[in-house]
């Protein structure tokens, strides 16, 4: 199974944690410690992702909870891939880490949470694409940084351990997706140029 980028220190510490508490025969402990590097490895899972048909891809894995004619929001429950790839082919303009405050990210008001705003440019016009943390450990990690190109579907970042994901869509673009649909990052088309 193959692994986030940057997830070593975290699968290491229940790793070491597990042998060395076993090794000492504490075994209900270790067990403990065991069950939390498998929430790890599950957590931090990556898999790759075949895009299914031509348009924009979903930046996210999880529960569409707003699709708007402008943007897109996904919420990224515990049981999601929390990796999120790019919904174009893009050249990153910008990236603009905010703070804020820490609600709960399937919550309307998380829209104001801690977020990273990354400014992207496609062949069909500018998208902006925000990472927004939710009321947890609240860690966003941008793979890429201003200047970069990426590819449709390519890895971009993370967020561990709850969070949400919204995309504009850009202008000539008609919504596939609708609140309540599930969708896999890299996979799911969103939406699908209209003229």
């Amino acid at each position: 199974m193959k692994l986030a980028k940057g997830s070593t220190p975290w699968v290491s510490v229940p790793m070491l944690l597990t042998a060395f508490l076993a090794a000492a025969g504490n075994w209900y402990m270790s067990a403990v410690a065991m069950a939390g590097l498998v929430f790890m490895i599950f957590f931090h899972r990556d898999p790759d992702r075949i895009p299914l048909g031509d348009g924009m891809l979903s930046p996210a894995d999880g529960k569409v909870i707003l699709a708007a004619p402008d943007r897109v929001t996904v919420f990224m429950g515990p049981s999601n891939v929390h990796v999120n790839r790019a919904p174009l082919d893009s050249l990153v303009r910008n990236i603009e880490y905010q703070k804020g405050t820490h609600m709960p990210a399937f919550m309307n008001r998380a829209a104001s949470n801690q977020q990273s705003r990354m400014q992207l440019e496609t062949d069909d016009g500018s998208m902006e694409l925000r990472q927004i943390t939710g009321a947890l450990v609240r860690k966003i990690v941008c793979y890429v940084q201003p200047g970069d190109r990426v590819l449709r579907g390519e890895r971009i970042g993370m967020i561990r351990f709850g969070s949400r994901v919204e995309v504009s869509i850009p202008e000539g673009y008609s919504l596939r997706v609708i609140k309540g649909d599930k969708v896999k990052a890299g996979e799911t088309v969103i939406a699908v140029r209209s003229s």
